[in-house]
Formats: C-alpha cells, sequence, structure tokens
C-alpha cells in the first residue's frame, strides 16, 4: 500500500474493528457468566419458595406426610424446574419431567452444570433440607440459544464495523491528509522560474504548519540562491563581452600584421575562432539569464500557422542540404497561433542544428506541424541519430549537457559538439510563449523526436 491514506484507513479500520471484537469477547463471556449466575439464582430463589410453602409445622409432621407434601410442591414446580429429593433412607423422590432419569447431586453451594440424558444440559444446585436434600435444576438450554443468537450478532457486527470502518477511516484520510496534498501540490508546481509562490500556511499549530513552514523557508533560500546565480550569471556575462572583444580585435590586428607568416596567421585564426565561440556563450548565457528573469521581450502577434511553418521550410532545406541532408515537412489542420515568429524561428533553427548533428551522413531531417480542434499547435522535429535512453531525455534541456554529434562520432570517441545551451534556450522560449518541449523516441525506426505544444486557435469548419 503506497498510499499513506489507504494504510491510515486500514489501520483506522483494524483498529476499529478489532476494538469491537474484544469488547464483544469480553461482554460475551459477561453475559454468558451472569445469565448462568440468574439460573443459580432462580434455583436458590426456587429452594426458599419451596421451604415457604412447607412452613414451620413441617418438621412436626410425620415422614409420610412430609414426602406427601415435598412431592405436591415438586410436581408444581416441575413446570419450570427439574427437582430431586434425596430421602433419609437412600431412595429418591423425583418430580414427574424428570421421567426416573438422575440428576447429578452437587455439593453444597457449589453450583455445577452438567448434562442429563436426553433432557440436555442443566444447571443444578443442591440444598439441604434437614434431613432431606434437595436438588434444583434448570435448562441452559434457553442461554445456550442466547448466546449463539450472541455470537452470529457479534459477528455480523465485527463484519458491518469492519466496512464502515474502512469508509470512515478513508473519509478520515481524505480529510487529514487535505493540508499534506496541498502542501504537494504547491510544492509540485514550484520550479526555478516560479520560486516566489509559497505554501499556504494554516493557522492551526500542529506539524503539518511546522512542515509548510519548513518548507517555505528553504523555498526562500533557494529563491535567494537562484537569485543570485542568476544574478552572477547575467553580471559575468555581461562583464566578459568588452575584454573579449578587445581580445577578437588585437587577434584579427595580429592576423592582419602577420599576412607574411602563415604560422602566425593560423595562430591568430584560431583565436579568432575561439573568441567567437566564447562571445556566443556570453550572449546564449544573457540570454538565458534574460528569459529567467522574464526580460525578454517577445513581439507576439498572431500568424498564420501554415505560412510559418512554408517559410522554416525554405531555410531548414538549405541548411540542411548544405551538410549534404534532405529535409521534408507536413503540415495538417488550420488556423493561426499568437507567437514572436522570430523567436519561434530561432527555436527551429536550434532543434535543426541539433538534428543535423545528431544524425549520419545523408540523413533526411523530418519536420510535422499540426493544429488541433482543441487549440494546440504542436510542432515535431524528427533526426535519425542514435537517439537518447529515457533518463536523459529530460536532461538534454539542461544547460551545458551536450552529446557526440552523431552516433559515427560516438563510435569514435569524437569530442562533445556546442556550447550546450541551444535546447536550454528553445525550453525558455518555447515556456515564455506558455507551451512546453519534451524529447522522445522516434516511432518506427532510430532517432529522437522533439515535441513543442504551444496554444493556438483552430479556424472554424
Amino acid at each position: 500500500m503506497k498510499s499513506i491514506g489507504t494504510r491510515i484507513a486500514v489501520w483506522y479500520a483494524v483498529a476499529a474493528t478489532t476494538t469491537l471484537a474484544v469488547v464483544l469477547v469480553v461482554g460475551y463471556h459477561f453475559l454468558q457468566r451472569n445469565l448462568v449466575r440468574g439460573l443459580d439464582l432462580l434455583n436458590a430463589t426456587e429452594f426458599r419458595q419451596i421451604q415457604s410453602h412447607l412452613g414451620p409445622e413441617f418438621m412436626t409432621m410425620s415422614a409420610a406426610f412430609q414426602e406427601l407434601r415435598l412431592r405436591e410442591i415438586s410436581d408444581n414446580a416441575s413446570a419450570q424446574f427439574y427437582i430431586e429429593l434425596h430421602l433419609p433412607g437412600g431412595d429418591v423422590l423425583r418430580s414427574f419431567n424428570l421421567n426416573e432419569r438422575d440428576i447429578p447431586n452437587p455439593p453444597r453451594d457449589a453450583p455445577m452444570s452438567a448434562s442429563v440424558g436426553d433432557l440436555g444440559e442443566m444447571r443444578i444446585a443442591g440444598f439441604d433440607l434437614s434431613p432431606y436434600r434437595l436438588v434444583i435444576a434448570t435448562p441452559l438450554e434457553p442461554i445456550r440459544d442466547v448466546m449463539s443468537s450472541f455470537r452470529l450478532a457479534a459477528v455480523v457486527l465485527t463484519a458491518v464495523m469492519l466496512l464502515v470502518s474502512l469508509a470512515i477511516g478513508r473519509g478520515l484520510s481524505r480529510l487529514l491528509l487535505r493540508p499534506m496534498r496541498l502542501i504537494r501540490d504547491t510544492a509540485d508546481r514550484i520550479r526555478s522560474d516560479n520560486l516566489d509562490q509559497r505554501i499556504p500556511v494554516s493557522e492551526v499549530q500542529d506539524e503539518l504548519s511546522d512542515l509548510a513552514r519548513l518548507l517555505n523557508a528553504t523555498f526562500d533560500r533557494l529563491e535567494t540562491s537562484f537569485n543570485q546565480i542568476r544574478r552572477f550569471t547575467a553580471e559575468a556575462s555581461h562583464e566578459l563581452k568588452t575584454p573579449l572583444s578587445l581580445i577578437r580585435l588585437n587577434a584579427e590586428k595580429l592576423q592582419r600584421d602577420a599576412a607574411g607568416n602563415a604560422m602566425q596567421a593560423e595562430l591568430a585564426q584560431a583565436q579568432i575562432e575561439e573568441v567567437t565561440r566564447l562571445n556566443k556563450i556570453v550572449e546564449d548565457l544573457l540570454l538565458l539569464a534574460r528569459a529567467d528573469a522574464r526580460a525578454v521581450e517577445l513581439r507576439l502577434r498572431r500568424e498564420d500557422v501554415a505560412r510559418f511553418v512554408e517559410a522554416f521550410a525554405q531555410d531548414a532545406s538549405a541548411l540542411a542540404e548544405h551538410h549534404g541532408m534532405g529535409f521534408s515537412w507536413q503540415h495538417e489542420g488550420t488556423g493561426s497561433a499568437t507567437f514572436d515568429p522570430a523567436w519561434m524561428h530561432q527555436v527551429l533553427l536550434n532543434l535543426l542544428a541539433n538534428a543535423v548533428n545528431a544524425s549520419p551522413d545523408a540523413a533526411e531531417i523530418a519536420l510535422h506541424s499540426e493544429v488541433f480542434a482543441d487549440g494546440t499547435w504542436r510542432l515535431m522535429m524528427d533526426d535519425q541519430g542514435a537517439g537518447l535512453p529515457e533518463h536523459e531525455r529530460e536532461r538534454v534541456f539542461e544547460r551545458f549537457v551536450r552529446y557526440p554529434r552523431s552516433q559515427r562520432d560516438h563510435a569514435q570517441g569524437a569530442t562533445l559538439s556546442g556550447s550546450g545551451l541551444g535546447l536550454a534556450i528553445c525550453r525558455s522560449i518555447v515556456e515564455l510563449h506558455g507551451g512546453r518541449i519534451r524529447a522522445v523516441d522516434r516511432p518506427g525506426g532510430r532517432g529522437l523526436r522533439v515535441v513543442i505544444e504551444v496554444p493556438a486557435a483552430a479556424s472554424p469548419g
């Protein structure tokens, strides 16, 4: 049982049902003992009633008259009791309902239960009525019937209690864990781009409130750390632009001055290329810092999706052809979307560049665009590279994550390509448009598919 709510409901049901079962077992024995004691009291009451009916003159009567009187009284009581009268000579007088059956003679003040032939189980008590011995028995069958009904009722009540307590426990667990679910949902919504959100804290001073305060304090520290990192990234990138520009200018001057020295000119060219790459990384870092701070200016406007995709396909075909690859595209559906064409064009170019880098020679890069009736514009870019394992597909959108250019390069131990910022920029731009981007397996073959979904408005009909 992975759910805490389910465990709470089960624990509650087990505890409630066990408690009821214990109460019923104790009640069963208590009730049975008191019912049996009631029979003992009934037998003792019957003995006192017999004594009362005999009267004080009984002891002065003749033996024959005494026996006759005792027989009359025992026969009168035979509707409810079974009576034996033990005479001094050893003879036994029995009430007519015994029909010559013998009742065990218990010791004085020690009632007992015993079976009397086909009459069943009896509760028997012995009394001295000098010089006679009086034994009175009462059937235990009514008590056994009551206890049998009690057992059946106990089983039914236990089963009902189990079901009811499960339902009540489930309801209570949902009520008790509602603050926990609120904490979970709020914490799940908090990302690096909305660290200002906080978990609502109840005024009740309990463990869950303490947990919410602790998590909020943790988010405060995380927000401070993220802000410091973003500020450092933006400031450091900005400060690097000037020295890198000076280095490039000096390298270009050295290249011009070394026109007659091939080695110096080659070294200067290598320096220029590295400075250019560093400039690109700095610009990308600045862009990511602005995107994280939501300071990127988007010039949103309503655009026809099919026309935009067709325009991009012309540039993409030329770029793919330059690298010796093919490019195919397809668009389905009619509709428009609100987006920044320049930024979205840049996102698709980044995805195309990654697809080209990941695919082998003469591969086919494919773009599929579709506008759905539910108001979604989906773009899918497919490459024919080696693909990525599932645990790497989300990580590929993180900063500075790089992979070999293709499976062939991977096998040859090629160095990693690019700066590892392209897909991170794509994700930031797509999220600024209110969309999302993810990587999945390319269906029907090797490779990776990058899926972009942004809000759109489908045309009627």
